[in-house]
C-alpha cells in the first residue's frame, strides 16, 4: 500500500509538471484557434494592382487564408511554396472550387512587392487560375484586426517578425472552419477542408498535437521539439498504466483469497 501511495504521488507530481506547460494558453507568438468565428468582412486592403478591395467582395467560396511578409528569411517562402505545391496536386480547381488570399502583416510591404512575390509562387498553377490567388497588403489597423480575428499572433523582432506557419480555411460566409499547420500539406487534407468549408462545417484541427509537441523558436525561426513536455506526458501515461495494473492485480489476489 505504501508503494502504491508513493507511486500515485509521483504520478500526480508528473502530471502537475506537465499541466503547467499549457496547451491552450494565450500565446504571444502562435495560433489561438477561433473556430466558428466569422472574420470582419468589411476590412479593406490593397491588391497587387493597388486597388482597394474589401474582403466581403473577395470571399464568396471556400477560401484558403494565409499570412506572410514578403522579406521573410524563414517560414514564409516555404509556406507559400507548400500552398502552391498542394494546389497543383489537387483535383479541385482554384477559382472554381476555392480561392486563396495571402495577406502581408508587414505595413512596409507594397502592392508592387505583392505582385513580385506572387510571380514567384504561381508558376506551378495554370495561368488561367492565377488570378484567383490574391496577394494583399494593408494598413496597420486592418492588419491587426484580421490577424486577431483568426488568432494569428506575431511579433516584430528587429527588422523581421516571429510568427507561426499555418493556413486557415474560411467558408463562403467568412467563417473559420479549419486550421492546417506547417509548411507542407496533403492534397486530401486540403480537399476535405475545402469541402467542409463549402458546407460551413467546423472541424477541429486533426494535427493539433503538433502544437503540443513543438514550440516556435523566434531566434532560429523554426519549430523545436518540446522534450520536457513529451517526457512528462510519457511518464504520466506509463504511470497510469502501472497503477491500473497494480489495482487489477490486487483485486485478483483479493478475489482469489476470498474464494479460498
Amino acid at each position: 500500500m505504501k508503494r502504491l501511495l508513493f507511486l500515485l504521488t509521483f504520478i500526480a507530481l508528473a502530471g502537475n509538471s506537465s499541466s503547467q506547460l499549457p496547451i491552450n494558453r494565450e500565446v504571444e507568438i502562435g495560433i489561438v484557434e477561433k473556430l466558428g468565428d466569422t472574420i470582419p468582412l468589411d476590412l479593406k486592403f490593397f491588391n497587387e494592382k493597388n486597388d482597394t478591395v474589401a474582403l466581403r467582395s473577395m470571399i464568396n467560396k471556400p477560401t484558403i487564408l494565409s499570412f506572410v511578409y514578403f522579406d521573410c528569411p524563414g517560414l514564409c517562402s516555404p509556406l507559400l511554396d507548400g500552398i502552391a505545391n498542394v494546389i497543383s496536386k489537387m483535383d479541385l480547381s482554384i477559382g472554381k472550387d476555392f480561392d486563396i488570399i495571402t495577406i502581408s502583416f508587414n505595413t512596409k510591404d507594397t502592392p508592387e512587392k505583392a505582385r513580385q512575390k506572387k510571380l514567384n509562387f504561381v508558376q506551378k498553377i495554370q495561368e488561367k487560375d492565377r488570378s484567383s490567388w490574391f496577394y494583399l497588403t494593408g494598413e496597420l489597423q486592418n492588419i491587426q484586426k484580421i490577424t486577431e480575428s483568426v488568432g494569428f499572433r506575431y511579433k516584430p523582432t528587429g527588422l523581421d517578425f516571429a510568427h507561426p506557419s499555418t493556413i486557415i480555411m474560411l467558408s463562403p460566409q467568412g467563417k473559420i472552419t479549419r486550421y492546417l499547420y506547417g509548411i507542407t500539406f496533403l492534397p486530401f487534407d486540403v480537399k476535405m477542408a475545402v469541402i467542409e468549408a463549402q458546407k460551413g462545417l467546423v472541424r477541429p484541427t486533426s494535427n493539433k498535437f503538433l502544437e503540443y509537441c513543438f514550440a516556435y523558436d523566434s531566434q532560429s525561426r523554426s519549430y523545436t521539439l518540446q522534450f520536457t513536455r513529451l517526457i512528462g506526458t510519457f511518464i504520466l501515461i506509463v504511470g497510469l498504466f502501472f497503477v491500473a495494473y497494480l489495482l487489477i492485480s490486487a483485486k485478483r489476489k483479493s478475489t482469489k483469497k476470498n474464494k479460498e
